[in-house]
């Protein structure tokens, strides 16, 4: 089963500003008339019910959304970029990857959640925007902004009411057989499923959906076994029905061993509410030892029920055990994280570094736009000082003790700083 997809995203990149005037007979002076470049597509992933499996990202792996259109002459303003959206089924977690570490961006555990997770870059202004009083006729457009890349994980979790656990060859699959609709592959040797199932159990005019987590053994926290592939399935479930082979030589040892690897894995996942079950008590080995096996789990503290999947004793004193829990269960137990949205993040103080009369500026969004302006022109400069009152650049600065004349460093690019007024550009290149 594919549960667990990497891929990498790029929002569509804003539109270039344009540069235009007016050219009309008869109408003098016209003025600048150059449009504003169309903002690029963001990449949003969407939980859909239509779809139960992330095989649709098994090959693909890349994917961008569109980019916005340059603006055009006579105020023409660029068509905005298309969104990307990318469909999951419900129960997927969205991860953004840095580096090596993963952070939660949203859990879609319902159909039409969706979560933006890379943005397009918005739009240059056109040289209508640069007008001013003593500059008419501007020459001035600004490039679009790039859009985010990112790249994100996407983990499907199965939702289900309650888990079947235990060791391989419990009987998982021949009692979800007996208590649903599910046609689960049933066979004698272990790992016979290699991927949850799910059933749906009628009880009492209600119902309750039913999951088969696939076998279990030592060292499934660490991955043996493929325990990270099934553990994870069990983070959604309310109430696990915990199934011990009354045939086996420790039923109770067994009970431990599968805990214990829950515990590993994640501490609220072993506090579940538990229905423990002694399956194949059909055989006439489990039927004389039920009495040893029932005094062992209770000196432990349990209380097990004993059943045979194969010939459905005990199973409706099962499915009431496990409604009743369910019922108790106040909230569903699910990963509590808000979905997250990605907003620009003002300059402050903590990105500027003091060195003597220089000041070096960490903003990438900036280097990115320095490396696209030419700094020695009139143009780049007022392009400048638009970009950094936009980012509030100047404010932070003054704050942080910069006078005029100061060398402001961003990446690889340089000038002299001077605070905005009547007369004075942000700044002019060194």
């Amino acid at each position: 089963m594919l549960d667990r997809v990497e891929l990498r995203v790029k929002a569509g990149d804003g539109g270039r500003g344009a540069i235009a005037f007016r050219r009309e007979k008869f109408v003098p002076f016209g003025g600048p008339a150059g449009g504003d470049g169309g903002k690029g597509g963001d990449v949003i992933i969407r939980a859909d019910a239509s779809v139960s499996t992330l095989r649709a990202y098994q090959h693909r792996r890349n994917f961008k959304a569109e980019s916005g259109q340059n603006g055009m002459s006579k105020n023409k303003h660029g068509r905005d970029g298309a969104d990307l959206v990318l469909t999951v089924p419900p129960g997927t977690l969205v991860f953004q990857k840095n580096d090596s570490a993963e952070e939660l961006v949203a859990d879609l555990e319902r159909d039409g959640q969706q979560v933006v997770v890379a943005r397009g870059g918005r739009g240059g202004f056109g040289n209508t925007h640069f007008a001013t009083p003593v500059n008419q006729a501007p020459r001035i457009a600004q490039p679009g902004m790039p859009g985010q890349e990112k790249i994100i994980v996407l983990e499907l979790r199965l939702i289900a009411d309650a888990g079947i656990i235990g060791y391989p060859n419990v009987g998982k699959s021949s009692l979800l057989a007996a208590v649903s609709a599910a046609n689960p592959k049933i066979a004698d040797y272990p790992f016979t499923t290699l991927e949850p199932v799910l059933g749906v159990v009628r009880v009492n005019g209600d119902s309750f959906v039913l999951a088969e987590i696939p076998g279990l053994i030592q060292g499934a926290h660490a991955g043996k076994g493929l325990g990270h592939e099934f553990l994870r399935h069990a983070m959604r479930t309310r109430v696990l029905v915990h199934l011990v082979d009354g045939s086996s030589a420790d039923p109770l040892d067994e009970y431990i061993s599968v805990n214990n690897e829950l515990a590993k894995f994640d501490a609220e996942l072993a506090k579940k509410p538990q229905v423990v079950a002694v399956n194949k008590i059909d055989l006439p080995v489990v039927k004389a030892r039920q009495a040893e096996i029932r005094q062992a789990f209770r000196e432990a503290g349990v209380q097990p029920l004993f059943i045979s999947a194969a010939t459905k004793i005990g199973l409706q004193e099962l499915i009431a055990e496990t409604w009743r829990l369910l019922k108790e269960s106040a909230v569903r137990t699910r990963l509590e994280q808000p979905v997250a949205v990605f907003r620009p993040q003002p300059v402050d103080s903590d990105r500027i570094q003091k060195k003597g009369n220089t000041f070096i500026l960490s903003e990438p969004e900036l280097e990115r736009f320095l490396d696209k302006v030419d700094l020695n022109s009139p143009a780049g400069q007022q392009q400048l000082a638009q970009k950094l009152a936009m980012l509030g650049v100047s404010e932070v600065l003054l704050a942080a003790g910069a006078k005029p004349g100061d060398t402001i460093i961003t990446g690889n690019k340089g000038w002299k700083w001077y605070y905005p007024d009547e007369n004075r550009s942000h700044g002019r290149h060194v």
